[in-house]
């Protein structure tokens, strides 16, 4: 896809952008609107592969061991001389009802999904308020609203996400800092369908008015926006990628 040079002269980190996913999708849509690009990814094979196919530096990191958070700024700052735009969308589901849910795995996903999106963001505005600019873009869910058997733990972390996006856009606003987050409800990727069965992926598919699920590059196309200047006056909004009907 051609760019119009939305993000031309920016530089841009991207968290959980190896594989065929929205990271990855967000990354090759940076890279064509004129932004230079970092990326990271707890998988090191598949961040290897993903760095030599986008041409851009990258670091493995876990967002939920705020040393590596720490050890991925300092070397997107080292690789960019600063950035400009973050986009968080690390984040972990799984499937599990209330009352069978083990403690690990409630808090495996919050740590990943919510509190790795508030290290990331905490980092990013302690980098970004003394420049007195930045955008970050955070990657929400529609289950941040509506329900679905089996994540309430997803869902929990992903309306987490939405509240820290709000808060910490009135927080950032004084400084020239704008945080919003896109609120998707069903991408279809490699790994997304690794981990779902395929009844479950029929049955959301079956909610959307397209009747098929987004592509990854329908939700980084939104992204993309929100990290440009035509959204200059958006901040503490979460928007919905979504066909989806109740």
């Amino acid at each position: 896809m051609n760019g119009n040079g939305l993000l031309a002269g920016k530089t841009v980190l991207i968290t959980a952008a190896a594989g065929t996913g929205i990271g990855f999708a967000t990354a090759q849509r940076c890279l064509a609107e004129g932004a230079r690009v970092m990326i990271s990814d707890l998988h090191e094979r598949r961040l290897g592969d993903a760095a030599r196919r986008l041409d851009v530096p990258a670091a493995r990191c876990d967002v939920s061991v705020e040393a590596d958070v720490q050890a991925l700024w300092e070397a997107a700052i080292a690789a960019l001389g600063g950035v400009d735009v973050l986009i968080n969308n690390a984040g972990l589901g799984g499937t599990a009802t209330v009352a069978e849910m083990r403690d690990e795995e409630w808090q495996r996903v919050l740590d990943v999904t919510l509190t790795g999106t508030m290290r990331m963001t905490r980092a990013a505005l302690r980098h970004m308020q003394p420049r007195g600019r930045g955008v970050i873009v955070n990657n929400a869910s529609v289950l941040g609203w509506r329900a679905q058997a089996g994540q309430s733990h997803y869902a929990a972390a992903k309306a987490g996400v939405m509240a820290l996006t709000r808060c910490a856009a009135v927080e950032a606003a004084p400084a020239g800092i704008r945080i919003n987050a896109v609120a998707p409800s069903l991408a279809i990727h490699q790994h997304l369908v690794k981990v779902t069965t395929q009844d479950v992926l029929d049955t959301l598919t079956a909610r959307e008015a397209f009747g098929r699920a987004a592509e990854p590059v329908e939700i980084a196309n939104v992204i993309v926006f929100l990290a440009s200047d035509y959204a200059s006056y958006m901040t503490g909004e979460c928007v919905s990628v979504s066909s989806q009907h109740p």
